[in-house]
């Protein structure tokens, strides 16, 4: 008789989403990095395992809604600027630098948190969720 033999998982190569989870946090200082790591993570979605996959979901998904957020902010500081000239922007133009920031921050820790299921060798549970 025979045994049946059970495949054995192979671990998926966890170095390109490692990599760009880095180059999204030299983004924080640097933006030219986010955009290069958003090209690698479409570059390698299609090819990617089941778990590495919901990391490039998430990683895609998280700079298009920090993207969103900071044009939305712009656009309320452009408009609060001029408006700062009869002191009707001012409020506008501090509550957009600090949505501004949180949303900064937002990105970092929803990095980091990536990153940590990533060290973990486990898929990212929520890529489609707004928070973390």
């Amino acid at each position: 008789m025979s045994e049946a033999v059970t495949p054995v998982a192979q671990p998926e190569d966890r170095t390109m989403p490692a990599v760009v989870y880095g180059l999204y946090l030299l983004g924080l200082a640097n933006l030219i990095t986010v955009f290069i790591g958003l090209i690698i993570a479409y570059a390698n979605r299609g090819s990617a395992g089941p778990d590495m996959a919901s990391h490039y979901t998430f990683l895609i998904r998280n700079i298009w809604q920090s993207i969103w957020w900071f044009v939305i902010v712009g656009v309320m500081v452009l408009f609060g600027i001029p408006l700062s000239l009869v002191l009707v922007g001012i409020p506008i133009v501090v509550l957009g630098a600090f949505i501004m920031g949180a949303v900064w921050l937002w990105f970092a820790i929803r990095c980091v948190v990536g990153v940590i299921y990533l060290a973990r060798g486990e898929s990212y549970p929520r890529p489609m969720n707004w928070l973390i």
